[in-house]
């Protein structure tokens, strides 16, 4: 499956992102020995333990929703946050990043879902955020983009007008406060169940974990 997905998604020129929480290290291994480096992670104690026992080229991203006192814990070492979902994380990362003299790349999370178990910005908040703060203020954050998760549901029109929904907001950040910052031109959004839908609609970063290393051991995580 994995030669398939790699296949599939070099048309589109997107990335694939293997989302390996809960699974164990062998595994991870087995995608790293033929050439895959671009991982995901939900949470931060499995991310950093991952992380001090793998190959260092690995490329982890932080897919999972991130709190303010864990940022520390991951800027050092990160490739890439997606979920970026409110100023208090955006400003500690900035923050957190200075300390080791790096810029972290990271994505604005929009919640294009109608769940309420989803986190993101409205784009009303990135709007005026943006406005009185221009993105050069936080020299330790890269912006890189958008991410979004569509609503778990059959209704394959939904999901595709949500994944519009994120795209259109993208354009419109990208336009408004990032025209003169090439590093904004990610769109994260897709997974087993509707990435398929996501590279139609322009995902360049699909987050995979089930077609790859099977259902996980618990319910919400057989959603990725």
């Amino acid at each position: 499956m994995f030669a398939e997905l790699k296949n599939e998604l070099s048309s589109s020129q997107a990335t694939l992102v293997a989302v390996s929480k809960t699974k164990p290290e062998e595994q991870i291994l087995n995608l790293y020995r033929q050439g895959h480096r671009h991982f995901g992670e939900n949470r931060v104690q499995e991310l950093c333990r991952k992380h001090k026992n793998l190959p260092k080229d690995i490329n982890w991203h932080l897919i999972g929703h991130l709190q303010s006192n864990k940022v520390k814990q991951v800027v050092p070492f990160v490739h890439m946050i997606h979920s970026v979902d409110s100023i208090k994380v955006l400003k500690e990362i900035n923050k957190q990043a200075a300390k080791f003299d790096r810029q972290v790349k990271c994505l604005l999370q929009l919640k294009i879902a109608q769940e309420d178990s989803k986190y993101g910005f409205h784009l009303s908040e990135l709007e005026s955020f943006f406005t009185a703060h221009p993105y050069e203020t936080m020299p330790n954050v890269r912006f890189c983009g958008v991410m979004g998760m569509a609503t778990y549901t059959d209704n394959q029109e939904q999901v595709r007008d949500e994944f519009r929904t994120l795209r259109n907001i993208f354009s419109e950040l990208n336009y408004r406060f990032f025209a003169n910052n090439p590093d904004f031109a990610e769109i994260s959004m897709g997974m087993s169940g509707d990435y398929k839908i996501a590279l139609e609609e322009g995902s360049t970063l699909v987050r995979i974990g089930r077609m790859l290393f099977g259902e996980r051991t618990y319910a919400r995580a057989a959603l990725v």
